[in-house]
């Protein structure tokens, strides 16, 4: 009986990539000038919006949603029937 050789089959060696050129590090900027501080104008109220008064009411949750669990679109509806009910809304 013969013994076979193992054959062994050479890896060829893979290009050597071309390394990247260095780059020149940036100018550095100037420093923006610093701001006074000034006074802060009288605070404006919000712009937009829906305000809705609810100082002062009598009611408790359960006259407004019921004593039975409900989804949350359930319960948008009712704040809006008890909103437009009972005149809350400021506009």
């Amino acid at each position: 009986m013969a013994i076979k050789k193992k054959t062994v089959t050479k890896r060829k060696a893979a290009p050597k990539r071309k390394a990247a050129p260095k780059r020149k590090a940036a100018p550095k900027r100037k420093a923006a000038p610093k701001r006074k501080a000034t006074k802060s104008k009288s605070k404006k109220p919000a712009f937009g919006g829906y305000a809705i008064n609810f100082a002062g009411r009598q009611e408790t949750v359960e006259k407004v949603f019921g004593n039975k669990p409900i989804a949350p679109s359930e319960m948008t509806k009712k704040i809006w029937i008890f909103i437009k009910a009972n005149s809350l809304s400021n506009r």
